[in-house]
């Protein structure tokens, strides 16, 4: 998978806290919203992408991008062409699709969790809390 192998894309654009979008966002490289966005959240071009919802964000719209972080709150589908990570304070209200899934303990997920190729195997990799 392309986020194990190369570096990461720069993140070039930022929905910045205190700000509400409406409609949709497409996106490049990479984008953090750490603001409110009321649209489609989907990360266009053939260059790796990476997205980023910070803990105070909120997305009502549908998210796509290869690299998916969540830490705030989505309601609509999560696809992640490559991997998702759900932070300990994610909140998601619709279906989960994922090549590679990293899910946190206390993240939580209303809706069905599906990986993008379900005839192969998916790699899941729980994160551990903390030692014991």
């Amino acid at each position: 998978m392309w986020f194990s192998r190369r570096k990461q894309p720069p993140i070039r654009s930022l929905v910045g806290e205190g700000t509400q979008v409406r409609g949709e966002l497409r996106f490049c490289d990479g984008l953090r919203v750490d603001g409110e966005i009321h649209g489609d959240v989907v990360a266009v071009g053939d260059a790796p992408s990476i997205l980023v919802v910070s803990e105070n964000a909120r997305v009502h719209g549908k998210v796509k991008a290869d690299h998916v972080i969540i830490n705030g709150s989505v309601t609509g589908p999560v696809e992640a062409r490559e991997l998702v990570e759900l932070q300990p304070k994610a909140r998601i209200v619709g279906d989960v699709r994922y090549a590679a899934l990293e899910m946190h303990q206390g993240a939580v997920i209303d809706g069905e969790l599906r990986p993008l190729k379900s005839e192969e195997r998916v790699a899941l990799k729980l994160a551990a809390s903390g030692p014991g």
